[in-house]
């Protein structure tokens, strides 16, 4: 048993719509008596992905001693009841087997990753991923992620993977790094996700790389606002990049 974070259920508040049970990725939720329940703790990661999608407000993310999250368990589990859990998501939220299969992930386990020259297969140019641990999507990142500790966090827009050119050699080298996007992903989850590893991780700085349009900029408020919560002092900055891929400004 470990203290960590998990899904509570308010079951008073729960009319049982399942509209949470399909974005579970896990299937740590289930449909029972017409309510919503965590079918075994260990399936839940505590990321809080089923969170914005009640519509009663009947979920929260709350640290409870309870059985370590087990992905192992998770696959098997999966692997196991795939079919009656994916029709019964399908029942109650009207969304398709492929829908809740997309939103599964093959791992999210932390590892370090180690630097190697790969040949591109069109031209055989030899090219260096300085990408140093997995996963990077901030969602699946957890909190005190051993490959956190005492680096220099970048927190990157999604898009500027495909904007600018340099990305690796400049923001990625020796870094940690998580993305997301500040439009389309919930910033409420970002914001609790950041704040624990700003105050339980042990990174030195964070950094903000965000595209020029104005919905990313939305990325720098998060942070900014993420750091001043916790009220620590770490040293924050931001890189900009312009949609012809490259830096418009930092500060």
């Amino acid at each position: 048993m470990v203290v960590r974070k998990i899904i509570k259920i308010d079951e008073d508040k729960c009319t049982g719509c399942g509209q949470c049970v399909t974005k579970c990725a896990e299937g740590a939720l289930e449909i029972v008596d017409g309510k919503a329940r965590v079918v075994k703790e260990s399936f839940c990661d505590g990321l809080g992905a089923c969170i914005g999608e009640c519509p009663e407000g009947a979920l929260e993310i709350v640290e409870m001693d309870v059985n370590e999250f087990d992905e192992d368990a998770v696959k098997e589990h999966l692997h196991d009841v795939g079919r009656e859990h994916n029709h019964h998501t399908a029942m109650h939220a009207g969304h398709s087997r492929m829908d809740h299969d997309n939103m599964s992930c093959p791992s999210a386990k932390p590892i370090a990753l180690e630097h190697g020259e790969r040949s591109s297969r069109d031209g055989g140019d030899k090219v260096l991923s300085r990408l140093g641990h997995w996963p990077v999507q901030l969602l699946l990142v957890p909190e005190n992620a051993p490959f956190l500790r005492g680096k220099d966090l970048f927190v990157i827009a999604d898009c500027v993977a495909v904007a600018y050119p340099n990305l690796h050699s400049r923001f990625l080298d020796g870094k940690a790094v998580v993305i997301g996007c500040p439009k389309f992903d919930d910033v409420e989850i970002y914001a609790k996700k950041l704040e624990g590893m700003i105050q339980n991780s042990g990174i030195k700085s964070i950094s903000v790389v965000n595209m020029e349009v104005p919905c990313c900029f939305g990325l720098q408020r998060l942070v900014e606002a993420s750091v001043q919560e916790t009220g620590n002092k770490i040293p924050f900055k931001q890189y900009v990049i312009g949609i012809n891929g490259e830096i418009k400004s930092e500060s």
